[in-house]
């Protein structure tokens, strides 16, 4: 099988995005699985690598083509786009900002191109983005906008365990006003298309309750009996194999011991908390619904350690492997929006 040319953002030029890609790709296991082609500044590459005593050889292309994918020499699509004089590591900036969203938009050029197989994304920094004007909040919804994509899904995955969000970067009051039966069944319905296309076939679903216990019958709220059984029993009937409201502090270890293939957690923290506590570095987030695969290390710049060379790149290599084995197993054009 031909290794896929996997797309990685260099993320915020003055956090540790470039740090954890240059030892990532410190690591001949990378490519034996994949062909890593960076998107970033050539300059930034040359100079972490530099800071971390590495000495591979910094080969700036123009498409992906012309890249050579061996361990040893670090491929980079070249923007161009840091000063490197005006460049101060650790601090939020609007050019380090407006950088890291430059990847972003090229790794859907070369995704959309069908140059690169899948993309995996380093940390960006919401103030420099903010900084930088762009109006966006996160990595989700650069993606979904510059793809012309309505609500993605996110979905963990972390040592076997997976979880979808029905609400993300929304408020706690907002998120429990989202949980419809409506919503629900919409997502019922693309997390089990998600998860097929990802390769499970006949896949479980578990929903999370929202209170505790489950809301005990409506002693403890009414969002269960409300919304989220009718949509579960609806889907049921519907022929999903979905189960719940299960309630929230047994649900993720029912399903990392294999009573469920995924969770649908229904808040951000809910599912974050879940999988960061069973590995909060090999934690890897994988949007669905692109048109092309996107994985992503679920932790952010770290401007407080960033150039020290003490970031840890178990993530980013986790990332990567994530991307490149989906990106085997996997027809992207079935990534594709409906």
């Amino acid at each position: 099988m031909t290794r896929p040319v996997i797309g990685i953002t260099m993320g915020d030029p003055a956090g540790i995005g470039p740090e954890i890609v240059v030892k990532a790709l410190n690591n001949p296991a990378m490519y034996d699985i994949c062909r890593p082609l960076i998107l970033g500044d050539a300059g930034v590459v040359a100079k972490t690598a530099e800071m971390l005593g590495l000495g591979p050889e910094i080969k700036s292309i123009s498409h992906p083509g012309r890249g050579q994918y061996v361990h040893g020499i670090l491929d980079v699509y070249d923007l161009h786009n840091v000063a490197i004089d005006r460049l101060h590591v650790g601090e939020v900036q609007a050019m380090a900002g407006q950088a890291a969203y430059d990847y972003i938009e090229a790794s859907v050029r070369l995704a959309m191109s069908g140059s690169v197989d899948a993309v995996a994304t380093a940390p960006i920094n919401k103030e420099s983005i903010r900084a930088a004007g762009v109006p966006f909040i996160g990595h989700t919804e650069m993606y979904s906008e510059l793809t012309g994509t309505d609500d993605p899904l996110t979905m963990f995955q972390v040592l076997g365990l997976r979880i979808f969000f029905l609400t993300r970067h929304v408020s706690l009051a907002e998120a429990v006003r989202l949980i419809t039966k409506e919503r629900l069944l919409d997502y019922i319905e693309r997390c089990t298309d998600a998860l097929v296309r990802l390769g499970v076939e006949q896949p479980t679903l578990a929903v999370a309750g929202l209170n505790p216990h489950s809301g005990e019958h409506g002693l403890f709220g009414d969002e269960e009996t409300r919304e989220i059984e009718p949509a579960v029993a609806q889907a049921k009937a519907r022929g999903f194999l979905v189960s719940g409201p299960v309630p929230a502090d047994s649900v993720f270890h029912l399903a990392k011991t294999g009573r469920f293939d995924a969770v649908l957690s229904l808040y951000h923290d809910q599912g974050h908390i879940a999988a960061k506590t069973l590995d909060f570095e090999r934690t890897v987030s994988v949007t669905c619904g692109l048109p092309f695969l996107r994985t992503s290390v679920d932790h952010g710049t770290a401007l407080d350690i960033a150039g020290k060379g003490v970031a840890s790149s178990v993530s980013m290599e986790e990332a990567i492997a994530v991307a490149a084995r989906y990106a085997g197993e996997v027809s992207f054009a079935s990534f594709g929006i409906k």
